[in-house]
């Protein structure tokens, strides 16, 4: 079982990684800190932890290597070659890889890992940052089960709950069938908002009212309050939404599951990336108040966008 007097190494300090590590520190564990941006890693210093000058240095020096990174290209880089976690890590060693990737990419490191006498499970993340910071995220692991069991107090830190969903992969797995629902059911709320106000209602009536419905779900409701006012300040980035939507259909694609709301979605998410990535994903709310407003208010172009039913034909 890993203690607090277990050292940590925490590689990848963007907006969830410096949370979690964070809330790591204030629970007592020793923690060294490396993010390819020095500047991240020194301001954890201030709160007790070790920057590591090095990927190499902090895998000689930790127990358990926990890594939040935004793409599989970034995992692999972190992990593979001569001066990676991999080649460098002291045999016994734990990695928890937080990333939401690929599930090819999980079980590519937990073979690798397993050749090196190295355990590596795949936990990926449910929440946003409010919730890395107040330690209440949702945690998805797949790997070794004496594992994850051992990992529980890195868990309960920075997690209201966690769950082991079975072997290497199915963590990341279970976080794009969760993003998928992430994804679309925004997109859904998005169109019902420009529905709403195209034919007529009061934009801050309509948004503070849905918010209160049970079809809008507790991670989408501040959503509309936070759209009220305009503020699409990252949270979750757009482009990270849309880098897992295309996460999603290349495994669907691969499994043969038809996803043509997904991929519907996937194709609002990039108009918008296109014109800023940076803004919370909730932001496909202007992109669909800005297309209705683009098809104006005429009836032809409504009736056009709808399909004729047999009785119209």
């Amino acid at each position: 079982m890993i203690s607090q007097n277990s050292t940590i190494g925490f590689i990848g300090l963007g907006a969830m990684g410096q949370r979690m590590a964070r809330r790591l520190l204030n629970s007592g564990f020793g923690l060294i800190a490396y993010d390819h941006t020095s500047r991240k890693a020194t301001a954890l210093a201030a709160d007790g932890a070790i920057v590591a000058p090095s990927l190499r240095q902090l895998a000689r020096k930790s127990e358990v290597i926990v890594s939040c990174l935004p793409t599989d290209e970034a995992v692999l880089s972190v992990y593979q070659g001569p001066e990676g976690v991999m080649a460098c890590a002291n045999r016994g060693s734990i990695v928890i890889e937080m990333s939401t990737v690929s599930p090819d990419t999980s079980r590519l490191l937990h073979r690798i890992g397993r050749e090196r006498g190295i355990e590596v499970l795949d936990v990926a993340i449910s929440g946003s940052t409010p919730a890395a910071e107040q330690g209440t995220l949702t945690l998805l692991g797949g790997g070794d089960a004496s594992t994850f069991e051992a990992c529980q107090p890195i868990f309960s830190a920075v997690a209201k709950q966690y769950f082991l969903l079975g072997p290497s992969g199915s963590g990341t797995t279970m976080k794009l069938v969760v993003n998928a629902l992430l994804g679309l059911n925004m997109q859904a709320i998005a169109e019902a908002v420009a529905f709403g106000e195209k034919a007529g209602l009061d934009r801050e009536l309509l948004l503070d009212v849905l918010a209160k419905t049970a079809v809008v779900s507790a991670a989408h409701q501040n959503k509309l309050l936070r759209a009220k006012h305009d503020d699409y300040s990252p949270q979750f980035p757009l482009r990270l939404m849309n880098k897992d939507f295309g996460l999603i259909l290349d495994k669907a694609a691969e499994l043969g599951a038809p996803m043509p709301a997904t991929a519907a979605a996937f194709q609002i998410n990039a108009a918008r990336t296109a014109v800023n990535g940076e803004e919370d994903f909730s932001s496909v709310i202007a992109e669909m108040e800005r297309l209705a407003r683009v098809h104006g208010n005429s009836q032809s172009a409504s009736l056009a966008s709808r399909p004729k039913t047999q009785a119209a034909q």
